[in-house]
């Protein structure tokens, strides 16, 4: 029996494609689940499976693979689309895509599918993760071909086949969300009107700055060749430090964003995200780099990071241009360590101090004593080259 491999959560949608492709492939369905630290029942996931016939049911956790190997890389290039962005979602697609491929080898299958729907960016984000890995595999991307056209249709198909319909809290079908252990992300529903304020309800890790604690908490992120490594003097591995950050930085109020971007396929779309560890590491990492990194290294750095988030974004993690701008990023890496102090205090983050062994920062030149260590007499010399670029 042909077989297809479907990447699958357990919910409403993935469960009606499912169902979806069954009909009309005539195929055995292997439903894989990558844990990568969202908000999972595995119970429910092989339970919502196995109701609609599937007998091959694979939960992977790749909760440290994920943030070593795709959060870790992101961070060292302080990657932020359209300045407020920090790529949560789109991050997720690329290793997702890699395993799916991975199970369609080892299980033959002729061709993997996703639901994502036809005006989103995550199916450019998975298909050119699919397309990299095996070039002549078939994809199935139900929302471009079927006949259901909203989130309505869906319901009333969900209905007609006896499949679970959530319910948000409010008691009405959900919003949309995403999440992993980075980030989560809302869209949807009162969401799509931007002159409408986000409900409070939606958000899931953060609370809001008005409730957060009246005194501030501190938080001490350590750094090893460019990588987070510990919190509060205590190592930990990625995942378990991504989570312990979360923890800390979402009882503050930190890491909300409510923006409207501009999708690759070239329409707008409001989302609200939540990215509270994420956000005091790119402060974090921003921090220990200033105190370690020459000038012309973090100004490379800044240059070609618009374009690096933009590939991320756009799906093109696997791509020949995004390895080479990795290079860049990772080229002195090895000299980033040490600690940085942070503040959070009701949605903010302040920097209190920054450690390391590192000689790039030199209190001898910079203060305002007198010193030997800062020849001020080449200054003017320095000040006439510059006059010759006028």
């Amino acid at each position: 029996m042909k077989k297809i491999v479907l990447a699958y959560s357990g919910g409403l949608d993935t469960s009606i494609i499912l169902k979806w492709l069954q009909e009309n492939y005539k195929a055995e369905i292997i439903a894989y689940t990558s844990d990568i630290g969202q908000d999972m029942n595995k119970q429910k996931i092989i339970r919502n499976a196995k109701r609609l016939g599937v007998k091959k049911i694979i939960i992977e956790n790749l909760k440290n693979t994920f943030v070593k190997d795709y959060v870790f890389p992101m961070i060292r290039s302080h990657a932020i689309y359209e300045g407020v962005y920090l790529l949560g979602t789109s991050i997720a697609r690329p290793l997702i895509a890699k395993r799916q491929i991975a199970i369609a080898k080892k299980f033959k299958a002729f061709a993997v599918s996703h639901g994502s729907t036809g005006k989103g960016n995550d199916q450019v984000r998975f298909e050119l993760g699919y397309y990299y890995f095996e070039p002549k595999i078939k994809v199935i991307a139900p929302w471009r071909i079927w006949k259901l056209k909203s989130r309505t249709d869906l319901i009333k198909y969900a209905k007609k086949n006896k499949i679970p319909i959530p319910k948000d809290k409010k008691g009405a079908p959900p919003f949309s969300v995403d999440d992993n252990l980075y980030h989560t992300s809302t869209e949807g529903k009162v969401l799509e009107d931007p002159r409408k304020q986000a409900p409070e309800y939606i958000f899931q890790r953060t609370v809001s700055p008005e409730k957060a604690p009246n005194k501030p908490s501190y938080v001490t992120i350590g750094f090893k060749k460019g990588d987070p490594t510990s919190v509060n003097n205590k190592k930990l591995p990625p995942a378990k430090l991504l989570e312990k950050l979360n923890i800390i930085a979402g009882k503050n109020g930190v890491g909300r964003v409510d923006l409207v971007e501009n999708r690759f396929i070239g329409i707008k779309s409001r989302g609200v995200y939540e990215t509270p560890g994420g956000t005091l590491l790119m402060v974090a990492h921003r921090a220990i780099e200033s105190v370690t990194l020459d000038k012309q290294t973090m100004h490379k750095k800044d240059e070609v990071m618009p374009k690096y988030a933009e590939l991320i974004y756009n799906g093109f993690w696997y791509s020949k241009a995004r390895f080479k701008l990795q290079k860049i990023v990772d080229l002195k890496k090895n000299q980033v360590n040490g600690l940085v102090k942070l503040k959070l205090y009701k949605g903010n983050v302040t920097i209190v101090s920054r450690q390391s062994k590192s000689k790039a920062y030199s209190v001898k030149k910079v203060s305002f004593e007198e010193n030997k260590s800062f020849k001020k007499s080449k200054v003017e010399r320095f000040i006439n080259l510059q006059r010759k670029k006028l």
